[in-house]
């Protein structure tokens, strides 16, 4: 018998599955997504006790099986629970955002180690430092990035027009084509959102930040009034589906 594969992982969800096993997907450092069945996890107390939680960071022994796409997972070691995550509506609202889209991008079985680092990472800064919009519009541009869905900014995606350039201009993103349009191609999509220069500027530069949320990148309530429409409509386009956990984290508006 092969020896099971072993990685560090997030649970990005998990459900019933009969009397007494579980259905669970990773996200895996080594292995990319990976979805498996936990035999007896809701009456073990050895291999699966606490590690089987939302956002837990574990080290996952799986072996995949035959003619199955659910892996064996045969034990989760616990590395982080991320207890702070659950103290409050705000974390669990930004948490389980970071999770579903994550999992919407993230390919079954295709190794991502900069996504895999990229959601621990902003787990943890989310558990450090609380909730901000800031942050959450820099990870979902990084996301966008590390998983081949990195918008266009940089010039106008049909004419190529370049930003900036000079002019006030009023920009508008495209979900369908990929990023933005500047004024004249914008009339070519009744769906584009319009984006300020100052707007578009800003997550320009946020969008090539190297560190986790440089402290003079954070954005101002109006353009994150203009920003967040755009970017979450992104992602639903991509993922092509609407995001559960979107309307809950509007309750939260706190930048």
């Amino acid at each position: 018998m092969r020896s099971p594969c072993v990685t560090p992982a997030i649970v990005l969800r998990s459900w019933p599955f009969g009397e007494s096993d579980k259905i669970v997907s990773f996200l895996t450092e080594r292995y990319g997504k990976v979805t498996g069945i936990a035999k007896g996890a809701k009456r073990s107390r050895r291999r699966f006790v606490n590690t089987l939680e939302l956002f837990s960071l574990v080290n996952l022994r799986f072996q995949d099986r035959p003619h199955s796409a659910l892996a064996f997972v045969y034990a989760c070691d616990p590395i982080r629970h991320f207890k702070e995550l659950t103290t409050s509506l705000e974390k669990i609202a930004y948490a389980s955002y970071f999770v579903e889209i994550t999992d919407g991008l993230a390919g079954e079985r295709e190794e991502n180690r900069r996504v895999f680092e990229h959601l621990r990472e902003g787990l943890i800064f989310l558990e450090e430092n609380g909730i901000s919009l800031s942050f959450l519009t820099f990870f979902e541009l990084k996301l966008l990035k590390f998983s081949g869905y990195q918008p266009t900014l940089e010039h106008c995606r049909r004419c190529k027009k370049k930003f900036p350039d000079g002019s006030q201009i009023l920009w508008h993103f495209s979900p369908r084509d990929g990023g933005v349009l500047c004024g004249p191609c914008s009339t070519l999509r009744k769906e584009a959102v319009p984006l300020s220069s100052e707007a578009l500027g800003a997550l320009a530069e946020l969008q090539e930040a190297n560190s986790i949320l440089p402290h003079h990148l954070a954005l101002s309530p109006a353009i994150l009034k203009e920003s967040r429409p755009a970017l979450v409509r992104f992602i639903q386009f991509q993922i092509n589906k609407e995001l559960k956990s979107a309307p809950f984290l509007e309750a939260f508006s706190c930048a």
